[in-house]
């Protein structure tokens, strides 16, 4: 019984080209209390591989986290079989703004600790007393609102790329580091401020808001499905847009383009750009932003010596990798002092309506 994927991302990418079958990418989460995480993952594993099911899926006591892609043709099967699970029944599915065949290229479901890295003790308050569920409509009345303070509760390589106008958006690098950040920056306003928050589907969000609402923030508001199903209510009801820029999603895809505008710059150059890269030197894989003619320059480098580096047979880099270990920044995401361009988002104050002093 097959219960781990066993084919490279390059066998599975010439798969995909043979099938000639369009993919959705979706996404989902809920909330919900696993008795044997392990043997639910290991039914969802074998289920979804006969779907065809490629994606990140994180299991554990507290519920569920899936970003994954299927042939649209196995949507509907995929959807009855969710309905089959009691606490996943009529879920609302997250549908990607852009469509890419090649979004997910292995089925990994992993059990965890949590489903979302929020460091949290969740025995010390009330999970389940979350904040007021908002759609797009009301969400674009209450950040219009000067009673409002609009949080960006993702991570700054994130809202770097595109935020809601307004938006304060925390120099962070992982959700759990904001929570503390933004309470205590924003404890002044805890009792006369609306406090309204997003992310990307809206499972942040979850959590965030029933901690605020335990720290003695009185109105607390989230994004119902976060910015993937405002656009999509946005399209559909012929909304306005209030969200610029792109939205950055954990997949191949990297983003969706939500607006036209550009807010962000390349991080070599300084020019207008807004579509991020990995580094090409396999020690350092750095995210960054890279406009094309850096990419050309650099050869798809963050810097001069990794592009060196990058320069050498494959056989010399291995060399010279062996017994280093990965430095502390491997795989980090637009933090690193070559970065000439790289804003600091610092004082998350900056774009608040309202004076600190006040």
């Amino acid at each position: 019984m097959q219960l781990y994927n066993k084919l490279s991302a390059k066998e599975r990418a010439e798969l995909i080209d043979k099938a000639g079958k369009n993919r959705l990418t979706l996404s989902f989460y809920q909330y919900a209390k696993i008795g044997n995480p392990q043997l639910f993952r290991d039914h969802l594993f074998i289920t979804w591989d006969a779907f065809g099911v490629l994606g990140r899926i994180y299991v554990a006591h507290e519920g569920i986290n899936g970003q994954l892609s299927l042939p649209a043709d196995r949507f509907n099967e995929f959807k009855t079989h969710l309905d089959s699970i009691d606490f996943l029944k009529g879920i609302r599915l997250n549908i990607a703004v852009e469509q890419d065949n090649k979004s997910f290229l292995k089925l990994k479901v992993k059990v965890r600790k949590k489903i979302v890295a929020d460091g949290l003790n969740d025995n010390t308050f009330d999970v389940t007393n979350k904040g007021v569920h908002v759609g797009a409509n009301k969400f674009n009345e209450l950040i219009e609102d000067e009673n409002t303070v609009l949080v960006d509760m993702r991570n700054h390589y994130e809202s770097e790329i595109g935020h809601f106008k307004n938006a304060v958006t925390p120099d962070v690098d992982t959700f759990r580091e904001s929570l503390d950040i933004i309470e205590d920056d924003l404890k002044d306003y805890k009792e006369d401020k609306n406090l309204v928050m997003y992310c990307t589907g809206g499972i942040r969000c979850e959590k965030a808001s029933a901690y605020f609402k335990h720290k003695g923030f009185k109105n607390v508001y989230q994004l119902e499905g976060g910015i993937i199903e405002y656009t999509r209510q946005v399209n559909e009801e012929n909304l306005e847009n209030k969200f610029l820029g792109q939205n950055f999603v954990f997949d191949d895809r990297r983003a969706e383009r939500i607006s036209n505008d550009v807010i962000a710059n390349c991080h070599q150059c300084g020019n207008p750009f807004d579509v991020h890269t990995n580094c090409a030197n396999e020690a350092c894989h750095l995210l960054f932003i890279q406009c094309d003619d850096c990419k050309a320059e650099m050869d798809n480098c963050c810097s001069t010596n990794c592009k060196e580096i990058n320069a050498l047979p494959y056989e010399e880099q291995k060399e010279l990798r062996k017994g280093q270990g990965n430095s502390n920044d491997i795989f980090k995401k637009g933090r690193a002092d070559h970065l000439p361009y790289k804003k600091d988002l610092r004082n998350i104050f900056e774009t608040l309506k309202v004076d600190k002093s006040q």
